[in-house]
C-alpha cells in the first residue's frame, strides 16, 4: 500500500498543536502597515486557530502531523 503524501504547501502554512488544533499565521501583517495601529499589528503577529469546520479539510492535506 502506498504512503499518503503531505501537501507541502500546507505544510509550510499549518502546524498542529498538542491538543489537535490547527493554528495559522494571520493575514493583512504584510504591507501597508503605516495606517494600522500598533495594537493590530500586534495581534497579527499571533497565531491564530481554525476554526472545526477547516480543520477537516486541512487534516487530509497533513495526515501525518
Amino acid at each position: 500500500m502506498p504512503k499518503m503524501k503531505t501537501n507541502r504547501g500546507a505544510a509550510k502554512r499549518f502546524h498542529r498543536t498538542g491538543t489537535g488544533k490547527v493554528t495559522h499565521k494571520r493575514a493583512f501583517a504584510r504591507h501597508i502597515l503605516t495606517s494600522k495601529s500598533a495594537t493590530r499589528k500586534r495581534r497579527l503577529r499571533q497565531r491564530g486557530t481554525l476554526s472545526k469546520s477547516d480543520v477537516v479539510s486541512i487534516g487530509r492535506l497533513l495526515p501525518y502531523s
